[in-house]
């Protein structure tokens, strides 16, 4: 297994690179280098159907979704369940009512039953061609207790306080596939941002827990998270190999200084770990794109010169 390791540190803080690291960095690729990134950007599992869209912007296009639901059985973004079950299964208990938010053809709702959760299970989704194929999905399987309805994650149709537990998987990552410069989200992905948070916050039951499962770094999440309107605590952990991908628990009615002033210190700027076998996956589309990367790889070059 070959990993590369590209990190950007702050000013006084760049460990000596080493002599990997500056041949990686420096060297030029050649065309057949650049046919291999192209080749690893895109999702070997998924080019027979042709689901994978062009640009990332695309995500953002109802449409897009539609015409892939509509060709695509399942994919799971940012890992089945077995890989963070260990972190879900506390939160839940027979009693609990569930809601998952942007389900496309996850089958994480079948999950959470065979898990025990008997409280209600309801998917949501804004395409309907995806709600179609997991309502036929469920009736196919003889599945009863999950329920799957069109709906819109930035105006959510349900009544205050309905849900104990809110999951979103790899969902609010699309709002963020054009956002501009990550430290400074364009005005357009802040204000839907905050009506998904504000939908979530308010359909949950005064105890209840909103888990957000997603590539976002904590500096880059905790700005939305920690809004003055929230009244959530804000914890996290991660999981996965070669990427690490972010699994937030926000504990609605839990909030406080001491939460806040408890959490992890993180770096204050990103960093890209890439196994090979973790860029066939799609999901490394909502972490970077080519020509992100390939600004990325320069930032960082001018760092260790």
């Amino acid at each position: 297994m070959v990993l590369v390791a590209c990190r950007c540190h702050g000013p006084g803080s760049t460990p000596p690179p080493s002599l990997l690291q500056r041949q990686l960095l420096h060297k030029q690729p050649t065309s057949s280098h650049r046919r291999r990134r192209r080749h690893l950007l895109t999702p070997a599992s998924m080019a027979d159907e042709d689901v994978a869209p062009r640009t990332a912007s695309a995500y953002l296009d109802p449409s897009y979704w539609d015409e892939r639901f509509g060709k695509e059985e399942h994919y799971e973004w940012f890992k089945d369940f077995s890989h963070f079950r260990h972190l879900l299964a506390p939160l839940i208990s027979p009693s609990t009512s569930v809601l998952e938010v942007g389900c496309g053809n996850s089958r994480l709702g079948e999950e959470l039953l065979r898990e025990g959760v008997a409280g209600g299970i309801t998917c949501v989704d804004l395409s309907p061609v995806a709600v179609q194929r997991m309502r036929d999905r469920l009736a196919e399987q003889g599945t009863e207790g999950v329920e799957v309805v069109v709906a819109d994650m930035l105006d959510l149709p349900f009544e205050r306080e309905s849900f104990d537990l809110v999951v979103e998987k790899g969902t609010m990552d699309v709002l963020f596939v054009d956002s501009g410069d990550p430290w400074n989200p364009n005005p357009d992905t802040v204000d839907n941002v905050m009506k998904m948070l504000e939908g979530i916050h308010k359909v949950l039951k005064p105890e209840g827990i909103f888990v957000s499962i997603t590539f976002g770094q904590p500096h880059f999440r905790r700005r939305f998270f920690e809004a003055p309107e929230f009244t959530w605590s804000v914890e996290w952990s991660t999981f996965g190999d070669g990427f690490h991908y972010f699994f937030y628990i926000l504990k609605k009615g839990k909030r406080s200084l001491d939460s806040i002033a408890d959490q992890h210190t993180q770096p204050t700027t990103p960093s890209i770990n890439m196994f090979h076998e973790e860029l066939e996956s799609e999901d490394y589309i909502f972490r970077t794109n080519v020509d992100e990367f390939s600004k990325f790889v320069n930032q960082c070059c001018k760092c260790v010169v």
